[in-house]
């Protein structure tokens, strides 16, 4: 028998406790390595264990990757009630945190699709733009590409004679 095939049989035998295996073990972990959890757990169909674990990590580390994907839950009505108000109220949340903030310019871009969409709000163009612009500035190339598509909607059609 080879080493490795040793220890994959040693590793077999370990003895695994059954709330280690499931996403509801860490909904109430105090470690901020649970909101990428919450990804993986929205992924695979366990919306309440997802929105638990997202909104935990809002409250307590203002997380912008779990209020991004907590903004998709409520934009698409995946495990909550569809609510485009209350998916932009978070993107804004995301939105407005500093610049060194992990995922703020992914939030930037997502608040500025919503404002020109107006996706959740009314729609405002020229915030729309500021904030693609901030999410383009800080490395989103979607950024860049909506908001040339923005600005082609924009241009005045040709005149035909």
């Amino acid at each position: 028998m080879s080493r490795r095939m040793f220890a994959l049989l040693a590793m077999a035998s370990l003895p695994v406790h059954a709330d280690e295996m499931g996403y509801e073990a860490y909904i109430d972990s105090p470690k901020r390595i649970k909101c990428l959890y919450g990804y993986v757990t929205a992924k695979t169909g366990n919306f309440d264990a997802a929105r638990a674990i997202f909104e935990d990590c809002v409250v307590r580390w203002n997380d912008v990757y779990s209020l991004i994907s907590l903004a998709q839950m409520y934009e698409s009505g995946n495990g909550v009630e569809k609510d485009l108000s209350k998916s932009a109220a978070l993107l804004k949340q995301g939105a407005e945190q500093p610049d060194d903030v992990s995922y703020v310019s992914l939030a930037r871009y997502h608040w500025g699709v919503a404002l020109a969409e107006g996706r959740g709000v009314d729609a405002d163009h020229d915030a729309a733009r500021t904030w693609l612009r901030r999410a383009a500035a800080d490395g989103q190339p979607e950024a860049d590409e909506y908001l040339q598509r923005l600005d082609e909607s924009r241009a005045p059609a040709p005149i035909t004679q």
